[in-house]
């Protein structure tokens, strides 16, 4: 159960480390700020990227996969928490349902595990 906390952990912190990247971004081009966050988000990419790694699993794309359910739900915690806006119910539901796949992906049993 540890090994799963943990993982779920890495991939929140992934997730919030790109999604930071990405907003700095957005940030930079969509609402006129400055080129300087570019530095900060562009570090962010690279943690975020070093995270995946911490994965413990024998497939890059499995662990890419999985992360995409919680990728999801931090947007939308980051909606929430960074932009103040509230997701609304079908996002939720939406959520749940990719993290419900996430879950699977990561907790199915495999041959020869």
């Amino acid at each position: 159960m540890m090994a799963f906390v943990k993982t779920f952990a890495i991939y929140l912190g992934a997730g919030f480390a790109e999604i930071a990247g990405c907003f700095a971004v957005w940030l930079w081009l969509k609402e006129g700020r400055s080129a300087f966050l570019l530095v900060p988000g562009l570090i962010s990419l690279i943690v975020f990227a070093f995270l995946l790694t911490r994965i413990d699993t024998d497939s890059a794309g499995r662990a890419y996969a999985a992360y995409g359910g919680v990728y999801i739900t931090a947007s939308l915690l980051w909606m929430r928490l960074v932009e103040g806006r509230s997701p609304d119910k079908w996002e939720l539901v939406g959520a749940a349902i990719c993290l419900l796949g996430a879950f699977l992906i990561l907790l199915a049993p495999r041959a020869g595990a």
